[in-house]
């Protein structure tokens, strides 16, 4: 202790002083708070890191069915023979999933690396969130990407309107409408059926133009069907969810809806997905360390994974939507790595996988 704690300390200490308890106490407080750290016990010189957990991230697609009943919906029966519903409807499909493995600190797996002059450890690469790296190399995170969806152009939908004849929209009523309508129907129809007999008035003069004809006949019949039997649209949705396996087991992953799509895990309304994760005990249990033993020596706090496999899988209770198997720390063991890979006559450069925290690459070096 330096010479002014010395005797700071032991005019506080005095019995005869006139220093009421409560500020003896205080210059205690201010003892420790102002002390120097030679005061304090040297702490080792080390850097904090951590060892990953594999998180899964899955990305759902989900496809959205819009029907909207045409204007001449309560006919099409009649004129058609074609029983269409007449309410607007919502429907979902589940199309597919992906799924990516990320990798996040496992805070249960916190250490430190002793950085002292017996060891050669001039760099120690860690990521942003502190997990280990590399040490004596240097390491760049690779970040696993976004999946971005990119829907395709759209057309420009058909205008009925654009198709009808003039006595169409002169016509005094829907009914008489709906009726001249599927007339210019069945007439359209029957001019396809004559250019691909050959039977036409007018034939074109190669395969081509004859092309163009029927093409062009097919977007007539189309844009006025719509006006009995209603439009239909999809679009494509791309949602995302993580999951952290921890232990083997079965739960909810999410819920799905016909008629709502995706919805939580709570939500009632839709059926169940589950994830049922299976650990397939590809790494040995290891032995409990005997009470009593002596430290090693060698012990510089260097831990890395040896990770475990396990299988996951995604299923209704109807079908099984995708199986996944997974490398993952957290279903495997932790393994101590000697500070001797690290000495003054030959040391080392050890890479770690960033998804796992197991040794990728380790190479000697030999000091000059």
């Amino acid at each position: 202790m330096p010479i002014w704690a010395t005797s700071f300390y032991s005019f506080i200490k005095m019995k005869k002083t006139k220093i009421t308890k409560t500020i003896r106490h205080l210059l205690y407080i201010m003892l420790i708070f102002t002390a120097p750290s030679s005061m304090s016990a040297q702490s080792v010189q080390g850097v904090d890191y951590y060892l990953p957990k594999s998180v899964m991230r899955f990305t759902i697609k989900v496809e959205r069915t819009l029907y909207k009943p045409g204007q001449f919906a309560p006919y099409a029966n009649r004129y058609l023979r074609k029983n269409v519903s007449q309410q607007s409807a919502t429907s979902y499909r589940l199309i597919d999933m992906d799924m990516d493995q990320l990798a996040t600190p496992d805070t249960s797996k916190h250490f430190t690396l002793v950085l002292d002059k017996k060891h050669l450890i001039d760099r120690v690469s860690r990521a942003d969130n502190g997990q280990l790296l590399a040490i004596n190399a240097d390491v760049q995170t690779t970040d696993v990407p976004e999946r971005n969806f990119a829907p395709a152009p759209k057309s420009q939908p058909l205008n009925p309107n654009d198709f009808m004849s003039e006595d169409i929209l002169n016509a005094g009523s829907i009914g008489k409408m709906a009726e001249l309508t599927a007339r210019e129907i069945y007439d359209i129809r029957d001019s396809k059926n004559q250019l691909n007999r050959g039977e036409a008035d007018y034939m074109p003069k190669d395969g081509t133009q004859l092309k163009i004809m029927l093409a062009n006949l097919d977007r007539q019949e189309t844009a006025l069907s719509q006006l009995f039997e209603g439009t239909i649209t999809r679009d494509t949705t791309w949602t995302t969810i993580s999951y952290t396996p921890l232990k083997e087991g079965q739960e909810v992953l999410f819920r799905f809806s016909k008629h709502l799509g995706l919805v939580e895990s709570d939500d009632l309304s839709g059926e169940p997905y589950y994830i049922i994760v299976k650990d397939a005990h590809t790494i040995a249990t290891p032995e409990p360390t005997p009470e009593g033993g002596k430290p090693d020596k060698n012990d510089i706090g260097l831990r890395v994974s040896q990770p475990g496999k396990i299988l996951v899988t995604i299923s209704n209770m109807d079908r099984t939507l995708n199986t996944y198997e997974l490398i993952a720390p957290q279903f495997g063991t932790i393994e101590s790595l000697s500070g001797e890979l690290f000495n003054k006559k030959q040391s080392s450069k050890i890479v770690l996988d960033s998804l796992t925290g197991s040794v990728k690459t380790i190479e000697s070096t030999t000091s000059e």
